[in-house]
C-alpha cells in the first residue's frame, strides 16, 4: 500500500485536475451552443440554394463545366479535423474514415486538402499527396477561408487537374453523437425529378447561364462552408462530453484515494498504538 503522504499527492493532483476539465467542459458548452446556432442555420440556407441551383438545372438547357461528369482517376478530399485535442474520439473516427475512403479508392489517386493539425499531424507521415492545408485555426473556419478553398478545388476541377472532389466531416447531431459524413462537392449532379415533385415556377434575372454559373460558386463555397459550421460544432460537442467524462472519473478516483487514505491512517494508527503497548509491556 501507497504510504499516506503520497496518496495526500496524488488526491491533490486528481482535483487539480479535476478543475481543469471541468473548467473546459463549461467552456466547451458554451462555445457549443453558438456554434450549434450557426450550423442549424446554415442548412435552410444550403437547402434552398441547393433546390434553386436543381431547378435551375433541370429547367433550363444549360451546360457548364462544373456539371460535367467524367471517369474517375483523380480525386481530391477536403479532409477537416480539429485543431486541439482531448475530444474523444473525434479526430480518430474522421481519420478512420479517411483512411476506409483512401481504401476503397486505390484504383485512383486521392490528393488531400486538409483543414486542423490533427488531420496533417497523421497523414503527413504517410504516403499520400497533400496538396494544401490550414492548421492552427483553431476553430475560427470563416465563409473566406471556405470561398478560398472552393475556388482552388473548382479550378483544379476545371484544369483537368482532378475528377471529382469530396469533403469529409463530422455532421453535428447532438452533444453525443457526431457523425462522420462524406459529402461530393465537384461535380455538381443534377438530381432527376420525382413524378410526385410538383415543379416550381421561377423568374431569373440575369439570363439563365449567367446565373447558373454564379450559383454554382456560391453552391460550393456553401457546401464546404456549412461543412466547417458542422465540424466545428461536432467538436465542440464531442469535447464537452470527453471532459464531462473526465470529471466524472476524476470524482471517482477522489473517492477510491480518500478510502485508501484513510485505511493508510487507520493501520498507521493501529501500528502506533500496537507500538506503544508493546514498549509498555517490555518495560514491566
Amino acid at each position: 500500500m501507497a504510504t499516506l503522504k503520497a496518496i495526500r499527492r496524488r488526491v491533490s493532483s486528481v482535483r487539480n485536475i479535476q478543475q481543469i476539465t471541468k473548467a473546459m467542459k463549461m467552456i466547451s458548452a458554451a462555445r457549443l451552443r453558438r456554434a450549434q446556432e450557426a450550423a442549424f442555420a446554415a442548412r435552410p440556407y444550403a437547402g434552398k440554394l441547393e433546390e434553386v441551383l436543381q431547378n435551375l438545372a433541370q429547367s433550363q438547357t444549360l451546360a457548364h463545366p462544373l456539371l460535367t461528369a467524367r471517369e474517375e482517376h483523380n480525386i481530391d478530399l477536403v479532409f477537416i479535423t480539429s485543431d486541439r485535442g482531448l475530444c474523444g474520439g473525434f479526430n480518430a473516427n474522421l481519420i478512420r474514415t479517411a483512411e476506409t475512403f483512401i481504401r476503397e479508392h486505390r484504383a485512383q489517386k486521392v490528393t488531400l486538402s486538409l483543414v486542423g493539425r490533427r488531420g496533417f499531424d497523421y497523414f503527413k507521415r504517410r504516403p499520400v499527396t497533400i496538396v494544401e492545408q490550414h492548421i492552427n485555426l483553431f476553430g475560427r473556419l470563416t465563409a473566406a477561408l471556405a470561398h478560398e478553398i472552393g475556388t482552388r478545388m473548382s479550378q483544379r476541377f476545371l484544369n483537368g487537374e482532378t475528377d471529382a472532389v469530396y469533403i469529409l466531416y463530422a455532421r453535428f447531431r447532438s452533444a453525443l453523437v457526431q457523425v462522420p459524413t462524406i459529402d461530393r462537392i465537384l461535380p455538381v449532379i443534377a438530381k432527376e425529378r420525382s413524378v410526385t415533385d410538383v415543379p416550381l415556377e421561377y423568374v431569373y434575372e440575369p439570363e439563365p447561364q449567367t446565373l447558373l454559373a454564379s450559383l454554382l460558386a456560391r453552391y460550393i463555397d456553401m457546401l464546404i462552408y456549412r461543412a466547417m459550421l458542422e465540424s466545428v460544432a461536432s467538436e465542440h460537442g464531442a469535447r464537452m462530453t470527453a471532459m464531462d467524462n473526465a470529471t466524472n472519473n476524476a470524482v471517482d478516483m477522489i473517492e477510491r484515494l480518500t478510502l485508501d487514505m484513510n485505511r493508510a491512517r487507520q493501520a498507521g494508527i493501529t501500528r502506533e498504538l500496537l507500538e506503544i503497548v508493546s514498549t509498555g509491556e517490555a518495560l514491566k
